[in-house]
């Protein structure tokens, strides 16, 4: 086996993992957080073509979506939710450019082998004023301390990146596109007792409000820029993404001549 098939071979097995940690506890937990914190942000998107990179679970995060052709892609042989699939790889997607209005990535980037090329074709394949959302683990919350503790080894998801959210926000102004929300998710420590998850329910409403940045999962919603507009102006407006005030920026069409 080359290092080529060993790299895939490794993707597969960490994306299967996930898949598999997904239906147990904690996961089965963090996964109903994501799944309605999802419902609540897709109404507010309009797509037709919708695309999932990676699997997460037994559980579509696309059911709600409004597009009317929603696909996932993972890589053959990992097996997830039931729907219309698509065999590939993250880094290399088998679309034509301009060719997807929305995509979800549920911890694509924390399992991918170059994240930065994940996110350049994510920019490739969307169409202008398309919109990537991406789930990510924390490095900075329980969930991050936890896994320094077990020394980022073991099985998913303490193997995966836990990736800051400032380099992903970095990646995408590089990548032009401006961030249109952001929100933490789940305060709760990752226990297998689903009785102790459920009794420390009440950390959500606590940890959302006393310490908003240190939520287990970052949910990103960003907007790919027209080309050929460019900011005017910010208006700084206080919303609850992450508990500040975010600058959403007014466009205006640069024309030549």
């Amino acid at each position: 086996m080359n290092e080529s098939e060993t790299e895939i071979e490794t993707a597969k097995r960490r994306r299967a993992e996930l898949c598999a940690w997904f239906e147990g506890s904690p996961g089965c937990s963090l996964l109903a957080v994501e799944s309605h914190a999802l419902r609540a942000v897709w109404p507010t998107l309009f797509s037709r073509v919708a695309l999932q990179l990676g699997c997460a679970g037994p559980v579509d995060l696309l059911t709600d979506c409004n597009a009317q052709v929603r696909a996932v892609l993972d890589l053959p042989g990992v097996s997830g939710a039931p729907g219309a699939r698509v065999h590939g790889a993250p880094e290399a997607l088998p679309f034509d450019s301009r060719s997807v209005d929305l995509m979800l990535l549920p911890h694509t980037l924390d399992f991918a082998d170059d994240p930065h090329q994940v996110l350049r074709e994510v920019s490739r394949v969307l169409t202008p004023e398309g919109h990537v959302l991406i789930l990510g683990f924390n490095p900075f919350s329980l969930w991050g301390l936890w896994r320094l503790l077990r020394r980022r080894g073991g099985h998913a998801p303490w193997c995966g990146r836990f990736l800051q959210l400032s380099r992903i926000k970095d990646w995408l102004k590089l990548l032009d596109f401006d961030l249109a929300r952001g929100h933490m998710l789940y305060y709760r420590p990752p226990l297998t007792s689903e009785t102790a998850m459920q009794r420390l329910r009440f950390l959500e409403k606590a940890g959302d409000r006393w310490w908003p940045l240190a939520g287990a999962v970052y949910l990103l919603v960003a907007k790919k820029r027209i080309a050929g507009m460019t900011p005017l102006r910010l208006e700084w407006r206080r919303t609850r993404a992450f508990g500040r005030a975010v600058a959403r920026p007014a466009l205006r069409v640069i024309r030549g001549g």
